[in-house]
């Protein structure tokens, strides 16, 4: 190859390789990620709000026992059988159902007497049997109280009560609830100068219905003024707690 082929060979070269950074560079630019705000760009309420409803219990949960004294533990226990039998040969005549009837609680401890700078000393044994009774027909539980009282009972701890079946109460609380969650979200957007657009969400928070108790001091005085023993059930407070997120428009 002559020097001037060598010359040209090498200028077209060159003049590809400049070529081709040009061709690059005139290739479109890839566009700039959205900003991030400009994802969501919604005005929206999040939002809380309860519905509470009122209902007569139906049922209530009683839990008494026996609790006897002895020299020995065999004789405390002993003792503590024969009147628990009693107990629960009452509760069935008055009523009560086997599976309403569960123990709750079943010991044996030993009793002592403290001196002063002195040991211990052991003055016998003490046994207790507890059941937890479910009465359903609320019309039978002054009975069932004083027949297991007339039985031996001679520990009663408070009397709750509850509903069978709290369905309907809970779903009236909740369509209050959504009632009110409504009602606020309204109020909001009016406040602000919008007005609701669609609900988001709405999620619902654990249902409660405190049981109203009978303490133990309560029970004694009631049983004290009156032959029979009166219970009153009163009302449960059936309350359901609801979140919601509201999106607003103009």
């Amino acid at each position: 190859m002559t020097f001037p082929m060598r010359a040209a060979f090498l200028g077209l070269a060159l003049a590809t390789a400049a070529a081709a950074p040009a061709a690059l560079a005139q290739s479109p630019a890839p566009s700039p990620a959205p900003a991030a705000d400009s994802l969501f760009r919604a005005t929206t309420l999040n939002l809380a709000a309860y519905g509470e409803t009122k209902v007569q219990p139906d049922m209530a949960s009683i839990n008494l026992g026996v609790a006897t004294d002895g020299k020995t533990a065999g004789e405390a226990l002993a003792a503590n059988a024969s009147r628990m039998t009693a107990v629960l040969a009452s509760l069935k005549k008055a009523g009560i159902a086997e599976r309403d009837i569960q123990t709750s609680n079943l010991s044996l401890n030993a009793q002592y007497n403290y001196i002063q700078n002195q040991p211990p000393q052991l003055t016998g044994y003490q046994a207790s049997n507890q059941v937890t009774v479910t009465v359903r027909d609320l019309k039978r539980l002054g009975a069932a109280v004083d027949a297991t009282v007339g039985a031996g009972a001679n520990q009663v701890n408070g009397i709750s009560f509850g509903l069978s079946d709290p369905t309907a109460a809970e779903n009236a609380a909740r369509e209050a609830a959504v009632k009110a969650l409504a009602a606020k979200a309204d109020l909001y957007a009016k406040a602000t100068g919008y007005r609701i657009g669609r609900l988001v969400s709405l999620s619902e928070g654990t249902g409660s219905y405190p049981r109203p108790i009978m303490p133990m001091a309560e029970f004694a005085a009631a049983r004290m003024k009156a032959d029979a023993t009166q219970v009153a059930p009163g009302e449960l407070d059936v309350r359901i707690d609801i979140n919601g997120l509201y999106e607003l428009v103009r």
